[in-house]
């Protein structure tokens, strides 16, 4: 199939190399600053009340499609899910490629068998997330156990001190940077000795919980901190090579800072109405209207009414935009 995007550039598909789908609709919780993501998880976490309550009550393959539009509607072609694989619903429908070849643990304190985790190339987990003492030790600690080595990425490092650092450039491990979560609940985000210190570093959103963001937003975020040059291989080829990941047959149409066209795995998942009309009728057919606050509207592979409607909210909001039609 051959489309015309006249006033586009032509870009690789971009990677979210952090991102928990399910979690998307939610609002952003936390009211305070946190000395530690555990503060901040007990602090939020009531399942019994409103409104983490009302938003476990939809159903999880439902959240899961809704996080995967979050990043269709960015460019992104790649997630990274830090929660456990679900082959019945990350299929070939499935807007986005989801990372699958990873181990995985949620973090120091939440996870019981580091080690046996460990043996997964790569190796993913939540570490140094706050600005306290602890937080400062996390690296040390995870390396006591056996868990930092060169597959080893750890998410956020907000408490990567010079020790750290130095450890984990030892081990040749990497990290993803969510600037957005962090400053929402930290107040702050890494070190610009952790930006500088030549350790591999991709760019991620993480959840609505804590980020109302999705990947182009973080991107400006983190243009206060680094180049756009480096900015570009965070959400490329940096994360590519970490998670050992080849997303060949992904690209995306960009105009004036928008997405206009959007190719997943050789199939259109998303393109800007004006350019639908090159289509075969097979395609369009599939492709429903989605428009979400602060972006264009777009036409996207997935049934958004039966979405809509499964998702039982009067006030639809994805990663906080409303969800307008």
């Amino acid at each position: 199939m051959r489309l015309d995007l006249p006033g586009c550039h032509i870009l690789p598909g971009l990677i979210n190399a952090h991102d928990h789908l399910e979690f998307n609709l939610f609002p952003q919780l936390g009211s305070r600053r946190y000395r530690n993501a555990s503060e901040w998880a007990r602090d939020i976490y009531h399942p019994d009340r409103s409104p983490v309550r009302e938003h476990l009550q939809v159903p999880k393959p439902v959240r899961l499609w809704w996080g995967a539009l979050k990043n269709l509607l960015s460019g992104v072609t790649t997630v990274c899910h830090h929660n456990p694989y679900d082959a019945s619903v990350f299929t070939a429908d499935f807007p986005v490629r989801v990372v699958r070849r990873f181990g995985w643990a949620h973090s120091l304190e939440f996870e019981p068998d580091i080690v046996a985790r460990f043996r997964s190339k790569p190796f993913i987990i939540h570490c140094g997330e706050g600005t306290d003492a602890a937080a400062r030790r996390a690296v040390a600690a995870l390396d006591r156990l056996g868990g930092l080595g060169d597959r080893t990425i750890i998410v956020h490092g907000v408490g990567l001190d010079r020790v750290g650092i130095d450890l984990m450039r030892k081990r040749g491990a990497a990290l993803i940077w969510c600037p957005t979560s962090n400053l929402h609940m930290l107040g702050r985000t890494v070190s610009r000795a952790v930006l500088q210190s030549g350790i591999p570093i991709a760019l991620a959103t993480d959840s609505a919980l804590s980020a109302h963001t999705d990947l182009l937003d973080e991107m400006v975020v983190a243009r206060r901190y680094v180049s756009a040059e480096r900015v570009a291989e965070m959400v490329t080829t940096i994360p590519a090579r970490i998670l050992g990941i080849t997303p060949s047959r992904d690209w995306i149409a960009v105009r004036g800072g928008a997405v206009a066209a959007v190719v997943s795995r050789g199939r259109l998942r998303l393109i800007a109405p004006e350019f639908a009309r090159q289509l075969p009728a097979a395609v369009r057919r599939r492709l429903q209207p989605l428009a979400v606050e602060g972006r264009p509207a777009v036409l996207v592979d997935a049934d958004v009414r039966g979405l809509r409607r499964a998702a039982k909210q009067k006030e639809l909001r994805l990663a906080g935009r409303r969800v307008l039609s």
